[in-house]
């Protein structure tokens, strides 16, 4: 925004007063959030986040934005990327004061008013339609992009059935009206267009595109031709047809210029809507862009285009009766309603000519250097138009090796194409998110990468240096896609080649692969077995997390068809399957074992603290018997327990975790120590594979590491004799390929202490 120094120089102190309080708050919001996020490391919640009653003395400005600022960032944390206010630029400012301005405007005398909204609305129609080559044209704003397209319909239902204002939608009875539009419209359209016409869904025609000639992504004319001709020959009236210069998905235009012969034979209205409908403005327009100035309406969305907030959607159409667009609501002689097009007569006048033709020119630019550098990447496929001016680029990642490839399975690939570029798009919008790309789905290619400059570089700030960081990022994830989808059948064989593993076909997961471990007893019931598969498999894929691993392990989507899995992420050229699939199946054994050994334990446990509590109270009831019952008397006990001590070994149960057997105490007390049984068996643990300083988990060696691996083996081999040429404590030889004999204790420590405690309760209250 301009400086406010230059408001003192206008006429009205209200504008200039105007335009330093929005230039104020705009400055407030902006640089506000840097406060909030000092705030949130110090404060979580603040009496501002919960909704209380309207203050009775009310608040100044100052307080109120500051409230605004909170609201707008409060769900920040919640968010994975940070979100912040997009820079407005001053141009933008511009499109703010506008709405300051109307609301300030519609305050004056009618007189005042109606001569300044009259002088808005004819200078902006004016310069839209000379910049877009649209002659002779009216224009309606609106906020909804859809609208004007709408109003045009009443038109052109008013136009063609004269009696419509009188007899109402009983003049449709007879000759049913028809709207067409293609099959690659954006969705929805139609069915809003029905609902807010009152119209039936059988007034709406949807025109198939191109399958065997030019793009597949234009409207068909030969097959709307043949529609037309089925229409009028059963009574039907054909009312308006919608074209696309620019396609929503992937930016293709339809043959407007064949399009428009067809409608005037057939006397319909064409309208024409889609992002290359911008390209006007320049120097140099093709020829199929330059046929939609001729069509009856059509729909500018500059908002995006030229980087401007909260500014409206334009609808410039052609017809001669005033009275008519009246009714359809295309004018209006409100002039509340015509200040409208304030932000835009602001905006349009702060960037001038030129500023307008060089924002769409620098967009035009972006893509086509995005598309020159695309063209030479081999396993990236674009969807453009022959023509190649479109300002839209759509890729995607294909598969360009043969069959012959035994380790490629080309079936396989193809069905886990959209997968893939699923996962570039991500990647792409992630790591460059100044670039604007999305992900859109065509019916034909299926998922791909779109770059849209047009609908984001103004907004984004995108330059020619984040283009060729795009093309950067692409060339690096290249290699990643394809080496996965070379290592995805050896992954699956390798699987299947394992008992206690299943593979699992998952084609919309961008990654090596899907498995789970399922070598669970088969004797339980299915509800114990399927708790028993999460829990293993939740405990293995918490252990492959912790691994130093480049590859990525996780649960799968959160709404996905396959429980209990384990979804293994991109692998690189280097990755070893085989290591990483034996590794995956020892670590699911070991905490099977391990969960089993824990298990039987417990059961164990329990049951010899049942027979030792059963124990003790048998040798409670003999010691009754032998001491009589006088002795168990409070006063009388003491008294003969003094003059006649009762010389009695103190009986306890002490439980062998190892034996699992129940034993007397008394050898602990005469000995004054606990005797240990015989050691357990061993439990399985992950084998150790022998690894160069600095290599990761599932690392094939490279060849510049052979000479470091020979090195290495040597200094090995010595260490092997150096351990068997020493003696042992014992002075026995130590055996190499035996493993160490762990302790009990190594199951579960806790268990044992919680256990050991629980059989001393039982013991010290035999004592007592």
């Amino acid at each position: 925004m301009q400086s406010t120094s230059a408001f003192p120089q206008m006429v009205d102190p209200t504008l200039a007063e105007m335009g330093k309080n929005l230039n104020e708050a705009m400055k407030m919001l902006e640089d506000g959030q840097k406060s909030a996020e000092e705030e949130r490391d110090t404060k979580k919640y603040t009496r501002k986040d919960i909704p209380g009653p309207l203050q009775g003395s009310g608040q100044n400005m100052v307080s109120i934005l500051q409230l605004v600022q909170t609201l707008m960032n409060e769900d920040e944390e919640e968010e994975s990327q940070s979100f912040r206010i997009q820079n407005v630029g001053e141009q933008g400012h511009m499109a703010l004061l506008g709405h300051s301005l109307a609301a300030y405007i519609s305050v004056m005398d009618k007189d005042r008013l109606r001569k300044l909204t009259t002088r808005i609305l004819s200078d902006t129609t004016l310069w839209l339609c000379r910049l877009f080559r649209y002659e002779n044209g009216s224009a309606y704003y609106h906020e909804d992009d859809r609208e004007g397209l709408l109003k045009v319909c009443r038109l052109v239902i008013h136009s063609r059935y004269e009696d419509y204002t009188t007899e109402g939608f009983n003049v449709l009875y007879n000759k049913q009206p028809v709207i067409y539009m293609s099959a690659a419209s954006r969705p929805g359209l139609g069915q809003y267009l029905c609902n807010q016409l009152g119209l039936p869904l059988s007034c709406l025609c949807r025109v198939p595109c191109n399958t065997m000639f030019g793009s597949q992504h234009q409207m068909d004319v030969a097959s709307l031709e043949r529609i037309l001709k089925d229409d009028i020959q059963s009574g039907k009236s054909p009312l308006l047809l919608v074209a696309n210069a620019g396609t929503p998905g992937a930016g293709h235009t339809d043959k407007l210029g064949r399009l428009k012969e067809l409608c005037d034979q057939y006397k319909m209205w064409l309208h024409v809507e889609g992002v290359n409908l911008a390209t006007l403005p320049l120097g140099y327009v093709t020829a199929s862009i330059l046929a939609a100035t001729k069509c009856d309406s059509m729909t500018l969305t500059l908002g995006p285009w030229l980087g401007l907030p909260a500014v409206p959607a334009v609808t410039l159409y052609r017809h001669e009766d005033p009275a008519l667009s009246l009714a359809a609501g295309l004018t209006t002689s409100q002039p509340v309603e015509k200040l409208r097009a304030l932000p835009l007569w602001l905006s349009l006048q702060y960037l001038g000519h030129n500023g307008i033709v060089e924002r769409i020119k620098h967009a035009s630019q972006l893509s086509q250097r995005l598309l020159e550098n695309l063209k030479d990447l081999p396993s990236i496929k674009t969807s453009v138009e022959h023509d190649g001016n479109s300002p839209v680029v759509v890729f995607k990642y294909f598969y360009g090796g043969s069959g012959s490839d035994s380790t490629i399975n080309l079936n396989t690939i193809e069905r886990e194409s959209d997968a893939m570029n699923q996962w570039l798009g991500e990647q792409l919008a992630v790591l460059i998110p100044s670039c604007g790309v999305d992900i859109v789905e065509l019916e034909d290619e299926g998922t791909c990468v779109r770059f849209n400059p047009l609908m984001t570089s103004a907004v984004l700030g995108t330059t020619v240096e984040d283009v060729d960081q795009l093309v950067e990022c692409i060339k690096v994830k290249i290699p990643i896609i394809h080496y996965t989808l070379q290592m995805k059948e050896e992954f699956r064989l390798e699987v299947e080649r394992i008992a206690g593993l299943s593979y699992v076909v998952d084609y919309s997961w961008a990654g090596l692969g899907v498995l789970r471990y399922e070598h669970v007893s088969e004797e339980l019931d299915v509800s114990k077995r399927e708790a028993e598969l999460e829990k293993i498999n939740g405990l293995l894929l918490k252990k492959l997390n912790e691994l130093e691993s480049d590859l990525s392990f996780s649960s799968g989507p959160e709404f996905g068809a396959e429980k209990n899995c384990i979804y293994i992420g991109m692998a690189t050229e280097d990755l070893d399957v085989s290591e990483l699939v034996e590794t995956i199946a020892v670590m699911g054994r070991e905490i099977e074992e391990n969960s089993k050994l824990l298990e039987n334990m417990t059961e164990v446990v329990r049951k010899g603290i049942l027979e030792a509590e059963v124990q003790l109270q048998k040798a409670n009831e003999e010691r009754l018997l032998e001491e009589g019952v006088l002795r168990q008397i409070p006063l009388v006990g003491s008294v003969l327990n003094w003059l006649s001590p009762v010389q009695a070994t103190p009986k306890g149960r002490t439980f062998n975790l190892t034996a699992g057997s129940l034993e007397s105490t008394e050898t602990t007390y005469v000995s004054r120590a606990q005797l240990t049984g015989a050691s357990p068996p061993p439990t399985p643990t992950l084998g150790h594979v022998k690894r160069h300083p600095g290599q990761k988990l599932f690392k094939r060696l490279s060849r510049n590491s052979d000479a470091m691996s020979e090195t290495s083996s040597i200094s090995h081999l010595e260490e092997v004799e150096n351990l068997e040429a020493a003696p042992t404590p014992d002075s026995q030889p130590c055996n190499l390929t035996d493993p160490p004999t762990p302790s009990v204790e190594s199951h579960s420590e806790e268990s044992h202490d919680a256990e050991a405690q629980d059989i001393k309760t039982v013991e010290s209250e035999s004592l007592r």
